[in-house]
Protein backbone atom coordinates (compact mmCIF):
# COMPACT_ATOMS: atom_id res chain seq x y z
CA UNK A 1 0.00 0.00 0.00
CA UNK A 2 1.26 3.65 -0.84
CA UNK A 3 0.33 6.78 -0.47
CA UNK A 4 -0.20 9.86 -3.00
CA UNK A 5 3.16 11.43 -2.79
CA UNK A 6 4.62 9.20 -0.40
CA UNK A 7 6.11 6.12 -2.36
CA UNK A 8 8.23 4.69 0.16
CA UNK A 9 5.84 5.18 3.14
CA UNK A 10 4.68 2.18 4.65
CA UNK A 11 1.18 2.55 6.70
CA UNK A 12 0.82 -1.00 7.64
CA UNK A 13 4.32 -1.14 9.18
CA UNK A 14 3.71 2.12 11.45
CA UNK A 15 0.03 0.89 12.52
CA UNK A 16 2.12 -2.28 13.19
CA UNK A 17 5.06 -1.11 14.79
CA UNK A 18 2.53 1.85 16.53
CA UNK A 19 0.50 -1.38 17.98
CA UNK A 20 3.31 -2.75 19.77
CA UNK A 21 4.25 0.22 21.37
CA UNK A 22 1.20 1.15 23.04
CA UNK A 23 0.97 -2.68 24.26
CA UNK A 24 4.56 -2.93 25.53
CA UNK A 25 3.71 0.38 27.38
CA UNK A 26 0.75 -1.02 28.93
CA UNK A 27 2.33 -3.88 30.04
CA UNK A 28 4.94 -2.21 31.49
CA UNK A 29 2.28 0.43 33.20
CA UNK A 30 -0.02 -2.05 34.52
CA UNK A 31 2.72 -4.78 35.03
CA UNK A 32 5.41 -2.63 36.76
CA UNK A 33 3.55 0.38 37.64
CA UNK A 34 6.53 1.91 35.35
CA UNK A 35 6.57 4.35 32.62
CA UNK A 36 8.43 2.93 29.78
CA UNK A 37 10.14 6.05 29.42
CA UNK A 38 13.42 4.93 27.44
CA UNK A 39 16.01 7.75 28.21
CA UNK A 40 15.01 7.21 31.95
CA UNK A 41 15.65 3.75 31.78
CA UNK A 42 18.80 4.19 29.78
CA UNK A 43 19.89 6.88 32.48
CA UNK A 44 18.96 4.23 35.60
CA UNK A 45 21.41 1.24 33.21
CA UNK A 46 24.42 3.54 33.37
CA UNK A 47 23.62 4.52 37.15
CA UNK A 48 22.50 7.93 36.32
CA UNK A 49 18.88 7.62 37.53
CA UNK A 50 17.39 6.99 39.94
CA UNK A 51 14.26 5.33 38.93
CA UNK A 52 12.16 1.86 40.86
CA UNK A 53 13.24 -0.22 38.60
CA UNK A 54 16.12 -2.94 39.17
CA UNK A 55 19.50 -1.58 37.23
CA UNK A 56 19.48 -5.60 35.60
CA UNK A 57 15.90 -4.86 34.75
CA UNK A 58 17.15 -1.34 32.79
CA UNK A 59 19.88 -3.27 31.05
CA UNK A 60 17.68 -6.02 30.31
CA UNK A 61 15.23 -3.48 28.67
CA UNK A 62 18.03 -1.60 26.99
CA UNK A 63 19.40 -4.73 25.60
CA UNK A 64 16.21 -6.09 24.96
CA UNK A 65 15.60 -2.87 22.35
CA UNK A 66 17.85 -3.88 19.75
CA UNK A 67 17.83 -7.28 20.02
CA UNK A 68 13.57 -6.65 19.12
CA UNK A 69 14.12 -4.98 16.17
CA UNK A 70 17.15 -7.68 15.04
CA UNK A 71 14.81 -9.97 15.34
CA UNK A 72 11.85 -8.66 13.49
CA UNK A 73 14.58 -7.79 10.83
CA UNK A 74 15.41 -11.02 10.47
CA UNK A 75 11.77 -11.75 10.35
CA UNK A 76 11.28 -9.61 6.98
CA UNK A 77 14.65 -10.92 5.63
CA UNK A 78 17.10 -8.83 6.96
CA UNK A 79 17.72 -4.54 7.00
CA UNK A 80 19.27 -1.87 5.07
CA UNK A 81 22.79 -1.24 7.23
CA UNK A 82 22.90 2.46 5.63
CA UNK A 83 23.31 5.27 8.00
CA UNK A 84 24.67 8.86 8.06
CA UNK A 85 27.61 7.04 9.66
CA UNK A 86 29.62 7.10 13.13
CA UNK A 87 30.65 10.46 13.44
CA UNK A 88 27.26 12.07 13.03
CA UNK A 89 25.57 9.39 15.09
CA UNK A 90 27.54 9.69 17.62
CA UNK A 91 26.72 13.62 18.25
CA UNK A 92 23.47 13.02 17.53
CA UNK A 93 23.12 10.87 20.41
CA UNK A 94 24.64 12.81 22.81
CA UNK A 95 22.64 15.81 21.68
CA UNK A 96 19.34 13.77 22.37
CA UNK A 97 21.03 12.04 25.61
CA UNK A 98 21.36 16.20 26.62
CA UNK A 99 17.80 17.09 25.52
CA UNK A 100 16.58 14.62 27.19
CA UNK A 101 17.95 15.20 30.35
CA UNK A 102 16.85 18.89 30.54
CA UNK A 103 13.36 18.19 29.19
CA UNK A 104 12.94 15.39 31.74
CA UNK A 105 12.02 12.52 29.31
CA UNK A 106 12.15 11.22 25.76
CA UNK A 107 9.47 10.49 22.69
CA UNK A 108 8.53 7.53 24.26
CA UNK A 109 7.63 8.38 28.09
CA UNK A 110 6.30 11.98 26.87
CA UNK A 111 5.04 10.94 23.58
CA UNK A 112 3.42 7.72 24.40
CA UNK A 113 3.07 7.41 28.13
CA UNK A 114 2.11 11.21 29.10
CA UNK A 115 -0.06 12.59 26.15
CA UNK A 116 -2.26 9.12 26.88
CA UNK A 117 -2.09 9.97 30.23
CA UNK A 118 -3.03 13.84 29.40
CA UNK A 119 0.08 15.08 30.92
CA UNK A 120 0.31 18.92 30.53
CA UNK A 121 3.82 19.10 30.53
CA UNK A 122 4.25 15.85 28.33
CA UNK A 123 2.10 17.56 25.92
CA UNK A 124 4.05 20.75 25.54
CA UNK A 125 6.93 18.32 25.11
CA UNK A 126 5.34 16.65 22.42
CA UNK A 127 4.68 20.14 20.47
CA UNK A 128 8.50 21.20 21.28
CA UNK A 129 9.62 17.59 19.47
CA UNK A 130 7.16 17.90 16.84
CA UNK A 131 8.28 21.71 16.32
CA UNK A 132 11.78 20.91 15.97
CA UNK A 133 11.51 17.96 13.35
CA UNK A 134 9.50 19.99 11.29
CA UNK A 135 11.70 22.98 10.95
CA UNK A 136 14.67 20.88 10.63
CA UNK A 137 13.00 18.80 7.52
CA UNK A 138 12.44 21.93 6.65
CA UNK A 139 15.65 23.79 7.05
CA UNK A 140 17.13 20.45 5.11
CA UNK A 141 15.08 20.86 2.60
CA UNK A 142 15.41 23.94 1.88
CA UNK A 143 19.42 23.80 1.79
CA UNK A 144 19.12 20.70 -0.19
CA UNK A 145 20.82 18.55 2.22
CA UNK A 146 20.76 14.75 2.83
CA UNK A 147 21.39 12.41 5.56
CA UNK A 148 21.71 9.07 3.90
CA UNK A 149 24.92 9.69 1.47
Amino acid sequence: MTLPGFPDAAPLDGLFGGLLIGISAAIMLLGLGRIAGVSGIAAKAVGLGGSGMPRSSAWLFIIGLPLGALAIAMVNGGMDPSFAGPVPLIIAGLLVGFGTRIGSGCTSGHGVCGMSRLSGRSIVATLTFMAAGIATVAIMNAFNLEVLQ
